[in-house]
């Protein structure tokens, strides 16, 4: 069955137009805190049903041979690319294409685990750079998230998987790479615009959600990734690509929190919910100090969150 006779696109019905976004009232109330579970390496905030043995899933298909040009359509790249399987303590298992990696049915409930990045990109005044994900999205169209949020992938050079002690040393090349080419492709910023060392990596979540949004309670689609959290500070040039991104729209943390109010009637990423409500607020605080130390620096936890 081809994905666009599966697909069924929420209604916005009642959302605010993007021009009006900029005029919305500020909140004075602050996100929920977040309650740290003991220093371990996986903290377990909500249990989560464990995935059957991926093995027997995992896709067979040969590395990326030519370049990643990022060209074709959205049910092309489901196909083409390949996520980087993981086990829950981030230890790669194998790899499998977007498709597969995300389909949740019965056989596997929660799709495959496999890694993420989730940029969140700061201008000079400190307001952090949020996307619309296109309507034509296959997982998730619609919906208002952070600056990018993708994957890296099996098979691509220069590589994009890390190894154990990239994560240990805070280094991370194989995200950051992925995210430099996620953001080139998703929104335009040239690659000279984000060198590798102005990105700072501060911990990693891991998380599933089904896209109940777009296809009810029953979804076919979803999310089940560890997903590694990079900021970044940097004046760019944007284009969107509207095959990725619907609108953008630079704000303060006031601004967010009042889009995020539920009268406003957007919708948003389970991701970037999970990280609104449990962490920006103290990474966002002094984004300066967060960037230039390691006081909000976790490589060693991996935050479990069931939505």
């Amino acid at each position: 069955m081809q994905l666009a006779v599966q697909r069924r696109i929420l209604s916005r019905t009642g959302a605010p137009p993007v021009s009006l976004l900029g005029s919305l009232g500020r909140l004075s109330t602050p996100f929920a805190s977040f309650s740290a579970a003991s220093p371990v390496r996986i903290s377990r905030l909500t249990p989560l049903v464990l995935l059957r043995p991926v093995a027997a899933a995992m896709a067979t298909s040969a590395p990326t041979a030519a370049p990643w040009d990022g060209s074709g359509t959205q049910e092309d790249l489901m196909h083409k690319d390949q996520c980087v399987l993981v086990d829950e303590q981030d230890r790669v298992v194998g790899h499998a294409n977007k498709y597969s990696s995300h389909q949740f049915n019965a056989e596997q409930p929660q799709g495959l685990l496999h890694r993420a990045f989730s940029v969140f990109l700061f201008n000079s005044q400190n307001q952090l750079l949020l996307q619309q994900r296109a309507a034509v999205k296959i997982t998730f169209p619609s919906v208002w998230t952070n600056t990018c949020c993708s994957h890296p992938l099996h098979g691509h050079v220069p590589s994009e998987v890390d190894q154990p002690g990239d994560v240990a040393d805070g280094s991370v090349m194989g995200a950051k790479r992925a995210a430099v080419r996620k953001l080139g492709h998703e929104l335009g910023i040239p690659a000279t615009q984000l060198p590798l060392s102005a990105f700072k990596f501060l911990t990693r979540l891991h998380y599933c959600a089904g896209d109940t949004h777009t296809y009810g309670p029953q979804a076919p689609w979803g999310e089940h990734e560890i997903d590694y959290i990079l900021f970044i500070k940097a004046n760019v040039r944007l284009k969107p690509n509207r095959e990725e991104v619907d609108a953008v729209k630079y704000v303060s943390l006031p601004e967010l929190k009042a889009m995020m109010q539920p009268s406003n009637g957007l919708l948003w990423s389970p991701w970037f919910r999970i990280i609104a409500e449990n962490f920006l607020d103290k990474w966002w605080e002094d984004v300066d100090r967060t960037l230039a130390t390691d006081d909000h620096v976790d490589v060693q936890t991996i935050h479990k969150i069931l939505t």
